[in-house]
Parts: structure tokens; sequence; C-alpha cells
């Protein structure tokens, strides 16, 4: 009952060990809200969601944080004057809060904005400042860097050498001691608009990027938590400086490290920037979004996933047959109750061993398999307790959507009774063998997308997936 964990500090698999075992503590880095989510993204969340559902199944608890980073130079510059860098942040952190719930993923025990704890994270830069490994810019302008060679353990999560690295980008280079030190306050600029900018002892400005995710952490988690986790494009610079700057600052900090891997297209990562990024509206539009769920997340969440059409088809078809057998067992024992059962040993395993969902999978279709077996054979003992494996499993991989047959909506209970309507009146065509009125009403039913499947116990419809 052990969950193994690839700990990419360690870049090695590690026995997962929390702090308090009633209790994990997880921070992911969130979303950069300048504008909307692209399915990498979501990829990201359904990997995250699935390790916390996990963790979940094992501890009962987890503390899982995830951050909004709403002040950004991009989101400066996406502003415009009818809609302010702030309400483009809100608009855009709601897209992401709608595509996320759309896939089932659980929303954060804290969501905290960046802006909300700007007093936390002035503090920590006192504390690098006192502690002899930041400085404020000599020249007065306002910046303050992290100065990266008081520092010896800096570049220890990715194992590079300091004098291997290319100069840091994310602030003006004026008055750094040397060209890798980062931003950890960045004094105001004429053109920005005035209320993106906070007092400090250095003057008017705002933070710096990294510096935001070591100060929230800190002040929902503690100085030392069990899991930080994000994509693997963040290990540089925006991880390695986080634990630079914490643990420079006193903290212990992240206890694992773990990283999933990006969507690519065409074997390219998949990004805003070189333009071939698939929206996540767009595709939650276009697929169902148990479908989109199961095609990001059947791969293991450390390897890259090339998306492609084919991708959500074979999704669709997956859970299609899991839908099927639920539907069939249904129907042999119809409003039975079947709470989730026993997870079979096969899965738990393979969710022990670093998140294997692909060997899950197997064992969730081979469930599946052996079910529609027993129904096959009459063994209603049997095909419920493939019944209760399957909902247990679908739980965990948070595509429990997929366990329901008809529901009992009103407007499912009506278009129950409209298509047995036709159902009957084709079965007494079939009766007098008027083949022609039989075959015309299976095809206007096949046209409102519905179909029949005839078998020993009736026909019974289902709505095309």
């Amino acid at each position: 009952m052990t969950v193994r964990l690839y700990d990419t500090r360690a870049q090695a698999l590690r026995d997962f060990a929390p702090r308090d075992p009633s209790n994990v503590t997880v921070y992911v880095c969130g979303p950069t809200v300048q504008s909307g989510p692209h399915i990498g993204h979501v990829r990201a969340a359904v990997g995250f969601d699935i390790l916390r559902r996990w963790l979940e199944h094992r501890h009962g608890r987890v503390t899982f944080v995830r951050n909004v980073t709403d002040i950004d130079d991009k989101i400066l510059a996406n502003a415009t004057d009818t809609e302010p860098w702030w309400a483009l942040a809100y608009r855009i952190e709601l897209e992401f809060t709608r595509a996320y719930a759309a896939v089932g993923v659980l929303p954060p025990t804290y969501e905290p904005r960046a802006t909300a704890s700007v007093p936390q994270m002035i503090e920590l830069i006192e504390t690098l400042i006192e502690r002899g490994h930041a400085y404020a810019a000599p020249d007065g302008s306002g910046d303050v860097y992290f100065d990266v060679r008081s520092w010896p353990e800096y570049g220890s999560l990715t194992r590079q050498s300091l004098d291997a690295m290319e100069a840091a980008t994310d602030a003006d280079p004026r008055g750094k001691r040397d060209p890798r030190d980062f931003a950890l306050w960045k004094a105001a600029k004429p053109e920005e608009p005035s209320d993106a900018g906070w007092s400090s002892p250095w003057g008017t400005g705002r933070p710096g990027w990294h510096i935001e995710c070591s100060a929230m952490s800190r002040r929902y988690l503690g100085g030392e938590f069990d899991i930080h986790g994000g994509g693997l494009d963040l290990r540089f610079p925006h991880h390695e400086n986080e634990l630079a700057q914490s643990t420079a600052a006193g903290d212990a900090f992240a206890r694992y490290w773990v990283h999933n891997g990006l969507v690519t297209v065409g074997d390219q990562k998949m990004s805003k920037s070189l333009g071939n990024f698939l929206l996540a509206d767009d595709v939650l539009r276009e697929r169902d979004p148990q479908v989109v769920r199961y095609a990001l997340g059947a791969a293991h969440y450390r390897s890259s996933l090339d998306l492609t059409p084919a991708s959500f088809d074979e999704a669709e078809a997956a859970l299609g047959r899991i839908q099927s057998f639920l539907q069939r067992a249904d129907r042999v024992v119809p409003d039975a109750s079947v709470a989730p059962g026993e997870l079979p040993a096969a899965f738990a395993a393979a969710m022990d061993d670093d998140l294997a969902v692909p060997q899950a999978l197997a064992v969730l279709h081979e469930t599946v398999r052996a079910g529609n077996s027993a129904l096959d054979e009459g063994d209603r003992e049997a095909a419920m307790a493939a019944v209760a494996a399957v909902s247990g499993m679908l739980r965990v991989l948070g595509l429990d959507a997929a366990d329901r047959t008809h529901g009992d909506d009103a407007g499912t209970i009506a278009l129950d009774a409209l298509v047995r309507t036709m159902i009957d009146q084709r079965a007494e065509a079939r009766a007098t063998k008027d083949w022609a009125t039989a075959d015309r009403i299976r095809d206007a039913i096949a046209a409102a997308g519905i179909v029949l499947e005839d078998g020993p116990e009736g026909t019974h419809w289902s709505v095309k997936r």
C-alpha cells in the first residue's frame, strides 16, 4: 500500500512518506491568466487531479493548493482601455475554472491569487535581503534581485552548473551583479497602469513571478510541505528559482517534486508562443468532456502526449465499451443499488506505481470484459461484483460520470417514453412482417442519434456518443 512517485529532484522513484499521513499537502503551479486555456493546461490539471484522487484514496485527506498568477508582464500587455488588466485576469481565470470543471477536475482546497499575497511576498524578500541572498539594485531603480552566487545549491533541482546557465530575462538587467540573478521585485514603469503597483520598502512596484509561489505555498501550507507539482517546462527557471529562494530564506520547502509531461503537436511542444495550441473551449465544444478527460489522462502523466483526432476517437470508443457494460448490467438487475466496490489488486498496484494509469485502465477494461462474460453466462452475482469494481475504478480516475444509464431527469424520461413507443411500433411491424415500416422506424431512430440494441432481453436504446 505504499505509493511510489518519481521525484524530479532525485531523478528516481521514491516511496511517498508524507509529513502527516492523515493530511497530504500539495502545491501545484496554476495558470498565468493572460489568455484562455489550451488543452495542454487541461492535461496538466487532469494529471494532478488523478494524483490527488489517488492520494485521497490512500490517505483520506489532501490539502491541495493551486495558485492563480493574476499580475504579470503578459497580462498587462494584453489589457486594453476597455478591459483593464485586473478585469482581463478575472475573465480568463473563469475560463480556466470552467474548463477544469467540465472535465471533472476537483476544485482546489485553496486557490490563492498572487495579488492577494503581496505583503507575504514583500516579507519574504526582506528575509532574503537580511540573509544576504538578495539585494536592491544599487542604481536606486527600485528593482530587487536574488543573488544566485550567494546560494551554493542553486541549480540542484535541474542539476545544472551556474556558469552553464543562460542569463535571466525576466527583468531589466540594470543593476544586476550577475546576469543570471532573477527579479524578486520589479519597479513600476511609467507606461504601466498606476493600479498595477504596490508600495514596498524599495518603492512602488510588483512582485517577480518566482517569488509568488514561494510566498503562497508558505502561507497556505507552511515552510515545508509534501509535493510541489507543475509542468515539465516549469522546472527551469521557475521551480529552480522557487527552490533557491525558499530554502535560502530558511524553509525546507517541497519534499517531493512531481512534473507532468507536455502535450505536443507533431512532436513539438504545444504553446501559445508557437501558435500551435488547441483551445480548450474548442475541443470541449466538439467532444464530450468525459471523452476529453479520458484522452488526456490515459497516457502516463510523465510522458509526452501527441494529441490527434484519433486520440479522442479511441477514448470515445473505450468509454462507450464501459458505458455499454454498465447499461447492460442495469437492464439485467434494474434499480439495483451497487456501491463502488473494492478496487482490484492489480489496479491498486498500478496506481501505487507512480500512477501507472495505462496499466490501471487495462485492469478496468479486463473487468468490463469479465463482467460481460458473466452477463452472457447469467451469473448475476459476478456481474454485479464487476459493476462495483468498475464503478470504484471510474471514481478514482474521475470518470465516474460514465457510470450512468439513462438517468431520471424529466427530459430523459420523456425521451425514453418516445423512443420506447417507436420501438414497440417497430416490433409490431416486424411481427406482421411489414419490413418496410420496421426499417423506416429504425432509420428514423438512428437519424436522431439513437442506437438500438436487439438482444434476448428485448430491444434497448442508447444515445450515440
